[in-house]
């Protein structure tokens, strides 16, 4: 059984949206071209899901800015701008995205005491999303990630799916992501491999 997890092809994470990554729209056509493509059967997308006035937003904390750092639940925190907020076209899936060809959607980031990166744990690892239990009922032996963005969400997506889903192979498409600062990108790429993720492009993905 071979997997597709788009992580977080929002609105809220591309030009125009609330927390915009650079070109992060350029995903949507290869990652369209993987959905239709019939090399997978079955496809999941993760979506953060934040209740209005999230911890982790920089709004939540008189005094401090977009960009920071500051403090959540006792743990250091990055504050951001409001996005992706339930209920708001920051939080919808980018318009281009063939969502309807999605199996599975899981909401994420939804406890205001905790940021949720990862598409199958809150970053303090303690509450789980409830994907890896999914992947694994659907018998799930390879599965290939992209979205946005490769130094946070996705990086963390793919580290938990290294721990959490034992023995099923992992690839990255890199063209299918974009991140936030290249030195970032950079670093994500060499934990990913360092953990055993296959980096590879759509034009691999499509043809093995």
């Amino acid at each position: 059984m071979k997997a597709l997890l788009l992580i977080d092809i929002q609105n809220g994470f591309c030009p125009g949206g609330n927390l915009p990554v650079a070109e992060g729209d350029r995903v949507v056509a290869v990652a369209n071209r993987l959905i239709d493509s019939g090399r997978y059967d079955l496809i999941v997308a993760s979506q953060d899901w934040h209740p209005p006035g999230h911890g982790s937003f920089a709004s939540a904390h008189p005094g401090k800015q977009p960009f920071e750092m500051g403090e959540l639940s006792g743990k250091p925190q990055m504050m951001w701008p409001d996005h992706c907020v339930q209920g708001t076209r920051d939080a919808e899936f980018h318009p281009g995205l063939h969502v309807d060809d999605v199996d599975y959607i899981q909401q994420k980031g939804q406890n205001p005491a905790v940021d949720s990166y990862s598409a199958f744990r809150d970053n303090d690892q303690a509450a789980l999303t409830g994907l890896a239990d999914y992947l694994r009922d659907k018998g799930v032996t390879e599965l290939d990630l992209c979205g946005l963005a490769t130094d946070y969400c996705v990086k963390f997506s793919a580290l938990d799916a290294a721990d959490m889903l034992p023995g099923v192979k992992l690839r990255f498409i890199a063209d299918a992501s974009r991140g936030i600062a290249p030195e970032g990108v950079a670093a994500a790429i060499a934990e990913m491999r360092a953990r055993g993720i296959e980096v590879i492009n759509s034009d691999t993905a499509l043809i093995s």
